[in-house]
């Protein structure tokens, strides 16, 4: 059961409305990265989960997302007022402005309406825990850039505690994950191929314009080693001698090479 209170999650108060920072307002809307999008991800991943205490942490999150997407549409309604008085405001965006008159829908900043494409459920739980750890960052940081693009003191405060909150769910989606037990390359039941799954293939060589050949020095660790091409694959599915492809350039590229 949904149950709405008539108050916000938190208080939303704006100075001096700016359209063009409404419009930008949307992309937490009914944006890919919005709050949207997370409550419906969250929501339809718990309503697929057996496992009740990670279901219910699901809910939690996906109800308060529906939270955060009132304030966000709140800030919105104050940015975009002047719209529904003035021509000039009217011309920053038509669509808003006359089809919706001034009001708020389900369209990112561009004016592209919302899809469930947005939304990452794959009913692998440990999977869709790492989805909405992603997801949470990406939300974070548009949220920061959005922190930069205006200088109101209550949008602001506003974003503020949205952009905070998303750490909080970071750190209840890891620390859920972590509860499984997992390794963090351990995804679903089936193995990978031992030799292949530790190959790293240098694809990206020579020296130009955009930089020169290099490898990061974390390159090497959880048992990655470097080779220079993956090597024709045996029957048995693997690569190169013992299992491995060689780490050495041979005679003559493969084909495409």
């Amino acid at each position: 059961m949904y149950h709405h209170v008539k108050k916000l999650m938190y208080s939303v108060n704006v100075g001096e409305p700016d359209v063009r920072f409404g419009n930008m307002l949307l992309e937490q809307f009914g944006g890919a990265n919005g709050e949207l999008a997370a409550a419906m991800q969250y929501t339809c991943q718990g309503w697929c989960c057996d496992d009740p205490e990670r279901r219910d942490l699901l809910m939690d999150i996906g109800t308060e997302e529906i939270s955060h997407l009132e304030v966000v549409g709140a800030l919105i309604r104050m940015h975009l007022a002047p719209m529904k008085k003035k021509m000039g405001h009217a011309e920053e965006d038509p669509l808003v402005a006359v089809a919706g008159g001034g009001g708020l829908n389900l369209f990112n900043s561009m004016g592209n309406p919302w899809t469930a494409n947005y939304l990452k459920i794959s009913g692998e739980l440990d999977v869709d825990l790492r989805s909405n750890i992603a997801a949470e960052a990406r939300a974070k940081i548009t949220y920061e850039r959005l922190l930069h693009l205006t200088d109101d003191r209550g949008s602001k405060d506003a974003l503020q505690f949205l952009m905070t909150r998303e750490i909080t769910h970071m750190k209840a989606f890891t620390a859920a994950l972590d509860s499984l037990g997992k390794g963090p390359f351990s995804i679903g039941k089936l193995p990978p191929t031992p030799g292949v799954v530790d190959e790293f293939y240098n694809d990206s060589t020579g020296e130009g314009d955009l930089g020169k050949d290099g490898l990061g020095s974390w390159i090497g660790q959880d048992g990655l080693h470097v080779v220079d091409w993956p090597a024709p694959l045996k029957e048995d599915g693997h690569g190169g001698k013992n299992g491995s492809a060689v780490g050495k350039h041979p005679a003559k590229a493969p084909a495409g090479r």
